[in-house]
């Protein structure tokens, strides 16, 4: 079992770093590129297991995938260019997106396509993506009623549906999404709002995707698609994976840092509107359009003093991967910190409010949980001498992260399991954190 032993706290640095490609736009581009007509070429694609699970799943549908030292090639046979066989097993391992995207596009195998995943995946619910695609007509045998393994059998006719997505997620809204492009007619999804990843690249491609936002909820209308032009990119980074750099940076006195080339997109920001109104000094510059994604540096300075927030809702679904590294912040700042409605925080790959709670006590902060709400009892001294161990966590990356985080921040000795959870999303995640130390 991979473990790793923290028992120093990071003194101030100041630097400037790289972080790798955005996982959300890494496989959504895979999937895209496997669709369209020509070959699509993609820099600073993430390279993390998520991302290979998707690049072994269209290979598995008979998509030419090349790769070399600073570019990947996909191939892409147009819409209707899966090659599809009896006995085909698509491994999606611990990738939600992957997972749950691919179902949409397979909604017209002629032949039983198998969906598995690693433990940690086929805990999470799959209903709630196969209930809406089974209106288009496809046929679904699933664990349990909701759970992978699941068997997917297609339609040669595909109907168009209306759809409300109340949950807030972006993967069954781009699932759904995906399944419309081969149906007949228009489908009508009425959404939550969430990441919209897949609608901006739908309008950067210049696909019959209209988008009307409305106060709450998107409103969105899919045409069938015949054809999808092909897609270069040069993926930005991960806003995800550069929130435990923010939050080290917050936590860590006299210390600034500045991280290159970020995906900004408004529904992903909620972490650094969240951060900022405790209080935090976080700043964008040269500020740019990338094929309908926002993109900006960053730069952080440590926090002298941090206020405690009574957090909107409504900043939920932009802020869902980061929680984690909030929650650690809200530990340090000055007062009660509420967080409420975080049902979808247990719909990852682990139960992560559960998670979030177990830590911060470790760590001897006090915290309350009711009815997926959490209270944060912060300290702005808190300090810890004693040893911590974190472990059995279903091998989330975010729980690992965040861990090695407070570890830096708050000293103490920690022994942290499964780190090679990181090789999902940020496979050289220790290796920047070493780079910190080195400028310290």
């Amino acid at each position: 079992m991979s473990k790793i032993i923290i028992n120093k706290k990071i003194k101030s640095f100041k630097s400037t770093i790289l972080i790798p490609g955005d996982k959300s736009l890494s496989i959504r581009w895979v999937l895209f590129a496997s669709l369209a007509n020509g070959i699509s070429k993609a820099k600073n694609l993430l390279k993390s297991e998520d991302v290979f699970a998707a690049i072994n799943a269209i290979k598995k549908l008979g998509i030419r995938v090349t790769h070399n030292k600073n570019e990947t090639k996909i191939y892409g046979k147009g819409i209707n260019g899966y090659e599809y066989r009896k006995d085909i097993k698509i491994n999606a391992q611990n990738s939600g997106t992957l997972g749950r995207l691919i179902l949409g596009i397979l909604i017209d195998t002629p032949y039983p396509v198998k969906i598995l995943g690693d433990k940690s995946l086929s805990k999470r619910d799959f209903k709630r993506v196969t209930d809406p695609l089974s209106k288009f007509g496809a046929k679904f045998t699933l664990k349990k009623s909701h759970n992978l393994p699941l068997t997917i059998c297609g339609s040669s006719k595909l109907n168009p549906i209306k759809y409300t997505e109340n949950k807030g997620s972006a993967q069954c809204k781009s699932s759904v999404i995906f399944g419309a492009m081969k149906a007949r007619g228009t489908t009508i999804i009425k959404a939550k709002k969430s990441r919209n990843h897949t609608e901006l690249l739908c309008k950067y491609l210049g696909l019959p995707v209209l988008v009307k936002n409305k106060k709450t909820y998107d409103e969105i209308k899919i045409k069938q698609i015949k054809k999808i032009k092909k897609l270069n990119y040069n993926i930005p980074s991960d806003i995800s994976s550069s929130a435990f750099f923010i939050g080290l940076t917050v936590l860590s006195p006299n210390s600034k840092l500045t991280i290159k080339n970020v995906n900004i997109n408004p529904s992903r920001t909620g972490v650094i509107t969240i951060l900022r109104r405790m209080g935090v000094s976080i700043e964008f510059t040269n500020e740019k359009i990338y094929k309908g994604e926002k993109k900006a540096n960053i730069i952080i300075k440590s926090a002298k003093k941090l206020k405690a927030i009574n957090c909107p809702s409504k900043f939920n679904s932009s802020a869902i991967d980061e929680f984690l590294i909030i929650f650690l912040i809200a530990a340090k700042a000055n007062g009660i910190s509420s967080f409420k409605n975080l049902n979808e925080l247990n719909q990852k790959e682990s139960p992560r409010l559960k998670w979030a709670q177990k830590i911060l006590n470790k760590m001897g902060v006090k915290t309350i949980i009711k009815r997926n709400s959490i209270k944060i009892f912060g300290n702005p001294q808190l300090k810890i001498d004693k040893e911590i161990v974190i472990k059995n966590y279903l091998k989330d990356h975010r729980v690992f992260m965040t861990s090695v985080i407070a570890a830096l921040s708050f000293g103490g000795k920690w022994i942290v399991h499964d780190k090679d959870s990181i090789n999902s999303s940020f496979p050289n995640f220790l290796k920047v954190v070493t780079k910190l130390k080195n400028n310290e």
